[in-house]
């Protein structure tokens, strides 16, 4: 059994927390679950059925917000970390480290809501970024789960899948199915596509590593995480919701997987690449 029992939350840094929480308001058609302040970051979640996504952005002044600043300065917004969770983090460090993943020491966090002045608190520790291929990559065990908010038909209900670029595939099977031990489900090339795809389930949600076949690589380059795809219950009537707010949005078209339908978020997710994906007949 995997120590690993799914993915907690994703972080996207960028500049602004207000206008973060209003781009993605409207995108997921849900208000954020929990918002909060401390240590020069602003931050805001959003949870959905399986994970959450987490908005940060420079809150006053100090060495954290100076950070965040530099990094949306240089890069603009951005996805940046995965949180993957635990049920036992002291046996997880443990088992990390024997798998060379060298992780940091296990360090104790809290959070106020400050919308009604509720606390969350967990554990946690990072891998090292060269071990986990240049990502950010974080283990947590949160002392509560946050709930995730009922919602209309319309609004995202799920991450349907991640997916993260690699420009070293046997490398990526090496990190997320032998060392953090996620369940590996496909390993295919579409020639048609000029990419090979690999599939790593955790935690109600796929993790997508794609490998372009068609690009040069430097085997040693980092991985990336690279875009989301969002289930909802109603896909026609998402994409009507999304066209009237005002964002460009492409028709609706038949998925990869069987059964499947799918439509392209072009603007309002702060730079991230966004599809929403339905897996119910039209």
């Amino acid at each position: 059994m995997s120590l690993i029992t799914g993915l907690d939350h994703i972080v996207l840094v960028c500049p602004d927390i207000e206008d973060g929480m209003t781009a993605y308001s409207a995108l997921l058609g849900r208000a954020p679950d929990w918002r909060a302040s401390a240590n020069g970051a602003a931050t805001a979640l959003f949870a959905v059925q399986n994970t959450a996504l987490e908005l940060m952005a420079p809150d006053g002044d100090g060495p954290v917000s100076d950070r965040l600043r530099e990094i949306t300065a240089e890069r603009g917004p951005g996805l940046t970390s995965l949180a993957f969770r635990t049920g036992n983090i002291d046996q997880t460090h443990h088992a990390f480290a024997r798998r060379a993943l060298m992780p940091g020491d296990i360090t104790y966090g809290e959070s106020t809501n400050l919308d009604d002045s509720a606390v969350r608190r967990w554990k946690r520790f990072r891998c090292n970024d060269a071990q986990a291929a240049g990502m950010k990559l974080f283990v947590l065990q949160p002392e509560s789960d946050l709930e995730s908010a009922s919602a209309s038909p319309t609004a995202a209900q799920s991450l349907d899948h991640i997916v993260i670029n690699t420009p070293n595939p046997d490398r990526a099977l090496a990190l997320y199915g032998a060392k953090l031990g996620l369940d590996l489900r496909l390993d295919r090339t579409a020639e048609q596509w000029k990419t090979r795809f690999l599939f790593f389930q955790t935690g109600g949600l796929t993790v997508e590593i794609i490998h372009r076949l068609d690009e040069a690589h430097d085997p040693a380059g980092p991985d990336t995480i690279w875009g989301l795809t969002w289930a909802v219950e109603d896909l026609p009537r998402a994409h009507a919701r999304l066209s009237e707010a005002g964002l460009q949005i492409s028709e609706i078209r038949p998925g990869r997987k069987p059964g499947s339908h799918v439509f392209t978020v072009r603007d309002g997710t702060l730079g991230v690449p966004t599809l929403f994906i339905s897996h119910t007949p039209r």
